[in-house]
């Protein structure tokens, strides 16, 4: 009869919190952690007490403990950054109830809950560190009752227990500090049967741990270099990552070509031609030298249709100079970028423009005196680095600039802007912009009063870190973009 009292007594209804591991990482990999918690069950007070009035007992009264410390230890194997596979062991707790008869009497019940289990996890990332993820999953739970009774409530059997394979599901929230450390909350439901007949469910809301190995951070993308013969490596406004400390640039002069073109053409257009005869001189004055053109385009249109519109744009410029300046095309090499190289914000027509170009590179050479000068717009920049957070001009720059300033002379009717630029080692963007304006209007000044160049000649304009010419994530790279590059400006051409 007193079986039949209690065979209703846990059939218990689970909240949890989202656990389980979630892999922000796009690498497999394994994972330990441990999840902590508040075990909450629903006990079914009718069914007990419809229980005691089968053995002639009436309830008065009923105190449930329906809540307890929970905890899990878990593994898992991240496949994917969407899926894994974790397994552990749980405890649920303790729950129970008290229940006062007429005839006088009590009965206690109470029930332990522990297992193992195996689930599937899937996450969805929401940046590099947040992330959601759901689990579905199976159980192994023992369950452990006891009952005592007193006075008119007698207990035939007092402590039964059941093993039993169930379900179990949840879903929840992570966070990852680093790529080996995470954080998460979570809410679960096990789907549990009792030793006397009944099933419930048992919630657990928790937050956890998670340890991941073997996680590297993945190394930064390095452009693939564009080929060309034998020469010194170009001074160029984008430049791949710098794996080795290079030797100071002291004596670097490098023509730049920047033509744009409307959208989605690869025309060369009629302006531009001036561009190009100051290549063609270029060239002509260094026979040793070579080019490579760098065709780019904004991000608009498919990927693929991108790169084959620039690597058109190139070549379109490499038989522009063949046929019409008679540069041998053994020296010149067409290489398309696509859209993977943008020099402007391609959100506004200006930044797309900008990004729709031509760079012709040319290795640099230790002089640009004796150069005559092709009326024309651009051209020749001179390299000057500084020690971090200084804009002081370093003594060892004096014989490059005294060159710069004999080429002005040379040419009265040339005009220079000194364009400075910083790493990332200012606190503020506008700190970093102070401190890049502060290094070209110091170059200006080097020239004015050390070798007497007009200051109505020179210009000074800072660009802050908005134009880094190498990655910020090592020391020489830094350094590179510590720089103030030196524009010389030809008059148009009338």
């Amino acid at each position: 009869m007193k079986r039949a009292k209690t065979s209703g007594m846990l059939r218990l209804l689970a909240l949890s919190i989202i656990a389980g591991p979630f892999a922000m990482a796009q690498d497999s990999g394994w994972y330990v952690g441990a999840n902590v918690g508040q075990a909450r069950a629903k006990i079914d007070d009718q069914g007990i007490i419809n229980g005691l009035l089968v053995g002639g007992l009436a309830t008065t009264s009923i105190d449930d403990r329906d809540s307890d410390l929970g905890y899990k230890l878990f593994g898992g194997y991240q496949v994917n950054r969407y899926f894994a596979f974790e397994g552990g062991y749980f405890d649920l707790g303790k729950f129970g109830f008290t229940a006062v008869t007429v005839p006088a009497g009590t009965l206690n019940g109470d029930i332990k809950l522990k297992g193992l289990n195996l689930d599937l996890v899937f996450s969805l990332p929401f940046t590099e560190k947040f992330s959601a993820f759901a689990r579905a999953g199976v159980i192994h739970a023992e369950a452990k009752d006891n009952f005592t009774g007193t006075g008119a409530v007698n207990v035939i059997l007092p402590d039964p227990s059941k093993r039993g394979t169930n379900y179990k599901f949840g879903a929840g929230l992570q966070y990852d500090f680093t790529r080996s450390f995470g954080m998460r909350a979570e809410v679960e439901r096990y789907r549990i049967n009792d030793a006397v007949g009944s099933k419930g469910d048992i919630d657990l809301a928790s937050i956890g741990v998670l340890f991941r190995f073997g996680r590297k951070a993945p190394a930064p993308t390095q452009p693939a270099p564009a080929p060309m013969a034998p020469a010194p490596e170009p001074v160029v406004y984008v430049a791949p990552v710098v794996v080795a400390p290079p030797p100071v640039r002291t004596q670097e002069y490098c023509t730049i070509l920047d033509l744009t073109f409307e959208i989605d053409q690869a025309d060369i257009e009629r302006d531009d031609s001036e561009k190009l005869a100051v290549v063609g001189t270029f060239l002509a004055k260094y026979p040793q030298t070579t080019a490579v053109i760098e065709g780019h385009t904004d991000n608009v249109g498919p990927v693929e249709h991108n790169m084959k519109l620039s690597l058109e744009r190139a070549e379109n410029v490499v038989t522009y100079l063949v046929n019409k300046k008679h540069v041998d095309r053994s020296r010149l090499k067409a290489v398309g970028y696509g859209d993977s190289r943008p020099v402007a914000d391609n959100s506004t027509e200006e930044g797309k423009r900008a990004n729709r170009r031509i760079n012709a590179v040319v290795p640099c050479v230790t002089d640009i005196e004796g150069l005559l000068v092709v009326p024309s717009r651009v051209t020749m920049a001179l390299e000057i680095e500084f020690d971090p957070k200084t804009a002081e001009v370093q003594p060892k720059y004096r014989e490059d600039l005294r060159k710069v300033a004999n080429f002005l002379k040379v040419n009265p009717t040339v005009n220079a802007t000194v364009e400075g630029h910083t790493g990332n080692l200012q606190a503020t963007p506008e700190l970093a912009m102070d401190m890049s304006k502060r290094r070209a209007e110091n170059v200006v000044n080097y020239l004015v009063n050390e070798f007497g160049i007009e200051r109505s000649r020179l210009s000074s304009e800072g660009f802050g870190q908005t134009r880094q010419a190498a990655y910020n994530a090592t020391a020489e790279g830094q350094a590179e973009n510590r720089r103030v590059n030196i524009i010389i400006t030809y008059p148009k051409k009338k």
